[in-house]
């Protein structure tokens, strides 16, 4: 008999090379106060175990014990069907951009509907890079002082969990017929946006070269933006790899 795989109850908090011990310490408590208690370390500046993050995360330090430490933010992503960033300034990449609340609401409603959820918080002293913001699915907008827009990454991490335990009192639910398939994971939607890149780049597509990074950006947010299925994956592969087919048969 097959073990059964237990899906998550809650949305991942992936915070991306935090900076302070402290500071994530303070992330766990906050994840804690609202019953999250998945939480993703990507390349922490300072090291991981981090005695100044278990001494501030006070009655919180299981998060940290069982927190998964990984090297960049695509290992992070790997399971993940959905993703939000969180980010307090314009950025020039077309995404659904959603209040906390909003965000929570649609997270929960993924969750429901069977989908691995995730939300990003940037390092301290800048906020997650455009990089970073092109591999989620949309952007979390806090209403903030525009001459003071500047959040601190617990205080972030504390008002996304808020909003998410809200939602845990009237969550309104959506059905998708998946017709015999599944939601593609974050790891299969980044083969898929890898293998175009390669194969675009064989054929000289990225020109002028000055251009390329920001026509490679703007490729991987789009793949980003559309809720792709493991069908829907597999079939964009087997069109690209024909196309090169007919290309070398020519």
């Amino acid at each position: 008999m097959s073990d059964i795989v237990s899906l998550p109850e809650s949305p991942a908090f992936v915070l991306v090379r935090p900076q302070m011990g402290e500071n994530i310490g303070a992330a766990a408590r906050a994840m804690w106060n609202f019953s999250l208690d998945r939480m993703v370390v990507v390349a922490p500046r300072d090291g991981w175990p981090n005695p100044a993050a278990v001494a501030m995360a006070s009655g919180a330090g299981r998060l940290l014990d069982e927190a998964r430490l990984v090297g960049d933010l695509p290992e992070a992503l790997g399971d993940s069907d959905f993703v939000f960033a969180t980010t307090a300034r314009e950025r020039d990449l077309t995404k659904p951009v959603y209040d906390p609340r909003g965000a929570m609401v649609a997270a929960a409603a993924r969750i429901a509907a069977g989908q691995r959820v995730s939300v990003l918080f940037g390092p301290e002293r800048a906020g997650l890079e455009n990089d970073d913001i092109a591999r989620a699915n949309a952007i979390i907008s806090v209403p903030v002082n525009p001459v003071f827009a500047s959040l601190n990454l617990a205080q972030c991490v504390l008002l996304v969990g808020y909003e998410w335990q809200r939602t845990q009192m009237d969550v309104t639910t959506e059905r998708v017929e998946m017709a015999g398939t599944d939601w593609a994971s974050g790891a299969e939607v980044e083969h898929l946006a890898q293998h175009y890149e390669d194969r675009m780049a064989e054929a000289g597509f990225f020109f002028p070269e000055h251009k390329a990074a920001s026509m490679k950006l703007n490729l991987r947010n789009m793949w980003s933006r559309m809720p792709m299925t493991r069908a829907d994956v597999q079939m964009l592969h087997g069109m690209m790899r024909q196309m090169v087919r007919w290309k070398d048969r020519g």
